[in-house]
């Protein structure tokens, strides 16, 4: 049995105001390519479909056109709903789909969509486990009578156990997890939505009875504790703290018990992500941005020490899609704090304006700058 893992698609999506529609139907189908070459027999989607719990129409269009893709390919599908997705929405049509190997995971009440798949080497059980709050778990056990108080779940750990625990798995047989939840230890990147104080965490000795864990939620893809539980990464980067990353679909191969092969296939974007650093004059002379595609996502950090009038303006007619502008200079390096004036009647307008020039920027007024703001109050008065 040979399963894609992917996960975090955010359809829909924007990043620093650019829409991300098209690089997000562009990277579909490569996963689709990826899918017919791997000869897979399903995709594993784990969570945060789209961007928002109320998609716009046209991301909706988008996801729709991938599970039709994917069905009529006969690849089925395992999705669950992230903390960016509405479960109602996600789970709406669960009954339908599922006719066309589509399976979703439902709104969670206590229980966990258990699927049982055959391939050569037997049974390999598969759960569907969608994002899950202490609050969600608390609601399902008031109609569990059965369920002692004391057993309530007051963290995310516990939530998560309280699931997993009543999930009755068999451990001597293969089983699968698809889930959206912060694992202790794993590494976040600008793009997550993040709990204060980490208090969504979720310890991976919780998953000890899967065979393979497919998580989403964290953006950049790796394993915790040990390879079988796994974060598969976003499609695309969508914040420039994963410039460096190379994003890809996790391949997993189950064979016996015991046996599982991952491996990764790369995804090439429509628009890489990347940082840009030198003067003005450096990133706008040709060899310079002949050296990769000026029309990817960038952030340009400026080392002028004075900052280009119109900038960003300015270098779009060369990086169209220029994302961020910052500097980096002696002005954004210092952290002066000016003390507040003292005797505020005996300073001239000219020395209130200095303090407050250097107080906004971080350096002293220049000669030229002097001469014009004295002329300028002078005029004033």
């Amino acid at each position: 049995m040979k399963l894609l893992h992917i996960s975090d698609l955010h359809i829909g999506k924007r990043v620093n105001e650019f829409s991300m529609i098209e690089d997000q139907k562009y990277i579909l189908k490569k996963i689709l390519a990826i899918a017919d070459e791997q000869q897979a027999d399903g995709v594993m989607i784990a969570g945060d479909i789209y961007d928002k719990q109320v998609p716009s129409a046209e991301a909706v269009q988008v996801f729709d056109w991938f599970l039709t893709e994917l069905a009529d390919r006969g690849k089925q599908v395992y999705a669950v709903s992230g903390n960016h997705d509405s479960a109602e929405r996600i789970a709406f049509g669960a009954q339908l789909m599922s006719s066309r190997g589509v399976f979703v995971s439902p709104v969670y009440h206590g229980e966990t969509v258990k699927l049982i798949l055959k391939d050569s080497y037997g049974e390999l059980y598969l759960y569907l486990l969608p994002f899950i709050k202490p609050a969600v778990v608390r609601h399902a056990l008031e109609k569990m009578s059965e369920i002692e108080e004391k057993s309530t779940p007051e963290s995310y750990h516990d939530a998560v156990k309280f699931a997993v625990d009543h999930m009755n798995v068999d451990s001597t047989k293969r089983n699968i997890l698809i889930a959206h939840q912060y694992v202790t230890g794993a590494g976040r990147c600008d793009s997550e939505e993040i709990s204060v104080g980490g208090l969504d965490n979720v310890d991976a000795d919780i998953f000890d009875v899967f065979d393979y864990v497919a998580l989403g939620h964290i953006h950049s893809p790796q394993s915790i504790k040990r390879e079988g539980v796994r974060y598969c990464g976003t499609p695309l980067k969508y914040s420039f703290s994963e410039a460096e990353q190379e994003k890809s679909v996790t391949v997993v191969t189950f064979e016996e018990k015991g046996t599982i092969k991952i491996s990764t296939v790369p995804l090439v974007p429509l628009h890489d992500m990347r940082k840009i650093r030198g003067t003005y004059l450096e990133v706008t002379e040709r060899h310079f941005y002949q050296k990769f595609d000026p029309e990817d996502y960038v952030q340009i950090t400026l080392t002028d020490e004075e900052d280009i009038i119109d900038g960003l303006q300015k270098l779009r007619i060369i990086y169209p899609n220029l994302m961020r502008l910052e500097y980096d200079n002696s002005r954004t390096k210092q952290n002066h704090v000016i003390e507040c004036a003292e005797d505020i009647e005996q300073k001239s307008e000219l020395e209130l304006f200095a303090e407050f020039y250097e107080l906004q920027n971080n350096q002293a007024m220049s000669e030229e700058q002097t001469a014009f703001v004295s002329q300028l109050i002078e005029e004033c008065k």
